[in-house]
């Protein structure tokens, strides 16, 4: 789900929450940043997807520099991907649709690279 930049992350992991009800049963367990941490990401996970379970994910404060954080590497490693794909390298879109469509086709095309080089 794309969302306009004025929506906080934990506002827009609702929207994005009340998109996944009842698409994917198979999920068990939702691994988040900081940011969705607090009553009201709690409060309408359990009113939207009450078997999911959320586990936040936080940075150490005792760390000083680069420390790899468990779990977190999934999203920057997607992230990666992603930018790898040239209309995604930049924020040339005007429209939320527009970007999420291309989000969409670079995720498909990782999809079918994956499938491929594993058949």
């Amino acid at each position: 789900m794309v969302h306009p930049a004025n929506i906080q992350d934990r506002d827009g992991g609702i929207l994005v929450l009340g998109t996944l009800f009842g698409g994917f049963p198979f999920l068990k367990k939702l691994f988040a940043d900081g940011g969705y941490q607090g009553p009201i990401f709690e409060q309408a996970r359990k009113k939207i997807l009450p078997y999911l379970e959320t586990e936040i994910v936080k940075r150490s404060d005792t760390a000083t520099g680069f420390e790899i954080i468990p779990r977190r590497w999934v999203v920057e490693r997607t992230f990666a991907w992603l930018g790898r794909c040239r209309r995604l390298a930049k924020d040339f879109e005007n429209r939320t649709r527009t970007a999420r469509a291309f989000l969409l086709l670079a995720s498909i095309r990782l999809m079918l690279r994956k499938i491929c080089l594993n058949a």
